[in-house]
This record gives C-alpha cells, structure tokens and sequence, in this order.
C-alpha cells in the first residue's frame, strides 16, 4: 500500500509566511527507500528531467509520417487496397527477391557455428578484405582492410561518422533535398546543419554557388548522395570532379553516401566519389540493402578512401574507432557471409533488377505526365525514387505536402513522402521499386484525386 505525505517548508519574511516548496514522499511506512519530488503552488510535481528537444527537430521522420499516414488509411471509410510509395523497401515487391549466393552464404555461416561469437570492433578480417576489393574494383588505386569498418547499414555508419567529427563550432554542408538521417543525427550531435541546393532544371546537379557560399572557417565535410536518394538522379564524371575540387578549396572532405551504387539504368553511369580522393579525402557510406536486396539484414560499412593519408592525421579514423568501440556490431554472421555475397553474386541477378527498375521508371514517368497539378522534373536513372512538384495554383483545399499525402491516403489508400520531409515542402518524393499493376493502380488513384480537387477553369 503505497502512502503519500506533502510536508512544507516556510521561512517568515516580513511577518508573512512564504512557501517557497514542497516536496511529496512516496512510499510505504515500512519502506527503508524514501522518494521525494518537488511539488509546484499549483499541487503538479517538479522533476529535474525531460525530454531531449533536439529530437523534436528531427520528429518529421520517414517513419514518423508513414505511421501517420497509416493511421489516415485505417480511419477511411472507404478501404481499399493499400499501395505503399512512400517507403523505398524493393522486397515489398515480389519480383525483388534476393540472390540464392546471398542466402546460401549466410546459412553455411550460421550452420558453421564459428560466427556465434562477438565480432572485431571494426568487423571481420575476411569481410574487410572482401570490402576493400569491391570497393577498389571501381577505383584508380587499392583500398586496404584497414580502410573498411562494418556498420549496422548505412544508418549507423552515418550515426558514427557525423558525432566524431562534431565540436561545438561546428558545422556540415547537407544537400536540399536530402536523406532526413544527416539532419536528425547532426542536431543530436550539436553539430551545424548549412543546406547547399540540388537544381531540379539541371538534373538534380549541386547548385555549386550555393555550395560555396553556405561554408565558412568552422565547415568540417559536405555531403553527396549518388545515385541519389531522393531524387533519382545520378552525377556525371565531371561534376563530381568539380565538387571535389570545390571540397579541396574549402578544405574539407566529403562524405558520399553511395548505399545505391550501380543501381543505375540511364545515361550516366555510377561513378564512386572515391576516384577523386586524390583531389580532396572521401568518406564512403554503402550497404548491401539495395543492390541485394536484403535492407532486413542492416549490413553496411564506411570506407576511408584517402591515398594521402589525410585522415589518419588529423585523427578522424582514429575518432571512427572510438566511436565503434562504445557501440554495437553488425551480426558476426552476416560479415561472415560477406565475402560470398561479393564474390559469388551473378551478373544476370543484378542486371535483372535493373530491367525492372529500368520498366517502373519509364511507367513511372510516362504515367506521371498525365497526371494535372503534378511535374516530375528529370526523368529517374538511378536509385528507386524520385521527386514530384506539386503546383498549388491548379489546386484547391489543400495546404500542403503533408495536407496532400494525409488527404491522399485516406480518400485513395495509395501512400507518398511528403517532400518537406527530405527537405522540399511542396514536392512529393515516390518510389518506384514496386510491382508493375501496384505502380499503374497506384498513379491511377493519384490522378482522380487530383481531378478532384482541382480548380475550375
């Protein structure tokens, strides 16, 4: 039986009681443990804690707004059948299923019994050798085991790279539209977020101008998506060039998040921004995720790519480890599978799923210029989504990107990404890396919504 007692502690000031506390114990009478909490005049309680605010800047979340955007379907009266293009998941779509070298190598792992154990800090020997030889399959130079740490996805190699590198003055260049992690993490980390802009009439390039002038002295690294996540575009040679160039005159280095590499189907080939490491160090992000198709089994790394050693001297690898050392591994089984995986993986698995992606981008687009009050500016080459513009003068009752995608939702059950969730309020980000019927089912829906809500003429 729990008792509660408020005691009162006054102090006389000029002939007048004040209160200037209270506090309230919580327990029972034959208790040795006494609680105490302050108690406000009004009678509500004062405790020293509460929640991180920095959190609630990054609360518009992937995750966040596709549970609300569920809650809007569950609560329509008219359910019909759901189509997800909001969430760049290819497994949801049948056709993607994950090659048998893959699965095959991570159940002779696990039916091995030999990778039951802890891992290395920085992962297994066999699984960073076979990481550095991928890696530098693409590159002018050899990468080493050395330059190669195991992350849980991409994710958590984003979570370690940008804490290690913050300081209270502090600040990284982000590109707009982005992948919403860098900025979550980076306000955790007291670290400075400045946007540079990508240019939706110019394929999605690096406005470099806005690059230039948004660093300073306190600019520690920017940021690259290729090919990109969220705008389906992939960099040229050469522009990739003058961005390191760029990096080089501002003096910092890059981060090229490329858990997408060789996921391309246009013009452009993928080109690894370690090919220019020797113009300016280059921190690479990938991931088995989505050329696998295995995003489930969180397995990624981060690669040094820094032939002059830049890195180690100014102590960013060594604050990598740091890092890696007070927090947890990827799966000992899955890094053994690794090398398999890599080695093994046949042409025609990866040369397939492009075919597809190749198909529901093309319907995608197509599809996509019928649709009144939509304009998907650059045709997607790369990656499994792509930004749409919203044009709000042909509409009407609607607010926003939010407004529409809750409203589309649950009038239509067909899901999209508001933009301002990657950073562009107005635009919609949609995956295309879903089965043919869901895609044209889907963009059906979006059209009679639109119709629907459009201004007369």
């Amino acid at each position: 039986m729990k008792y509660k007692y408020h005691l009162s502690f006054s102090i006389g000031i000029l002939s007048f009681p004040y209160t200037f506390f209270k506090f309230t114990y919580i327990g029972s009478p034959n208790s040795n443990t006494i609680y105490w909490a302050k108690r406000m005049e009004d009678g509500s309680e004062k405790w020293n804690f509460q929640g991180n605010k920095k959190l609630n800047a990054s609360s518009i979340s992937v995750r966040g707004v596709y549970n609300m955007l569920m809650e809007r379907v569950n609560n329509s009266r008219d359910k019909k059948p759901l189509v997800p293009l909001c969430r760049v998941d290819p497994t949801e779509n049948p056709l993607f299923r994950t090659t048998p070298e893959a699965t095959d190598s991570v159940s002779t792992a696990v039916n091995s019994y030999n990778f039951n154990c802890y891992p290395p800090t920085v992962g297994l020997p066999d699984a960073k050798r076979a990481i550095a030889n991928y890696l530098s399959s693409d590159l002018p130079y050899q990468l080493s085991p050395e330059n190669v740490f195991l992350t849980i996805g991409g994710t958590q190699a984003i979570d370690i790279i940008l804490p290690a590198l913050a300081r209270s003055d502090a600040n990284i260049l982000l590109p707009r539209p982005g992948y919403p992690q860098y900025d979550s993490r980076a306000s955790c980390c007291l670290l400075e977020v400045r946007h540079f802009d990508l240019l939706p009439e110019r394929g999605w390039e690096v406005d470099l101008d806005s690059l230039e002038s948004q660093a300073d002295e306190n600019t520690v690294a920017m940021v690259l998506i290729n090919p990109s996540n969220p705008c389906g575009n992939v960099f040229t040679y050469q522009h990739l060039k003058r961005v390191a160039e760029i990096a080089r005159k501002l003096g910092i280095f890059v981060i090229s998040d490329e858990v997408y590499a060789h996921v391309t189907y246009g013009s452009n080939p993928f080109v690894p921004m370690g090919v220019f490491s020797s113009i300016v160090p280059v921190i690479t992000i990938g991931s088995l995720s989505k050329r696998w198709l295995v995003p489930g089994w969180r397995t990624g790394w981060i690669a040094t790519c820094d032939p002059h050693g830049i890195f180690q001297k100014t102590g960013v690898v060594k604050s990598i480890i740091s890092y890696l050392e007070i927090t947890t591994d990827p799966p000992t089984f899955l890094q053994a599978a690794i090398p398999e995986i890599l080695g093994k993986t046949k042409d025609d698995f990866l040369s397939k799923n492009l075919n597809i992606l190749r198909e529901t981008a093309n319907i995608f687009y197509d599809l996509c210029k019928e649709i009144p009050c939509l304009t998907c500016p650059h045709k997607p080459e790369g990656a499994m989504c792509v930004m749409v513009e919203i044009n709000f003068s042909q509409i009407k009752d609607i607010v926003d990107d939010m407004d529409f995608c809750a409203k589309l939702a649950e009038e239509e059950s067909v899901l999209l990404l508001p933009g301002v969730t990657v950073g562009l309020k107005n635009w919609l980000r949609i995956s295309f890396a879903v089965d043919t019927s869901n895609l044209v089912e889907g963009l059906s829906r979006i059209k009679a919504f639109c119709l629907r809500y459009a201004k007369m003429p």
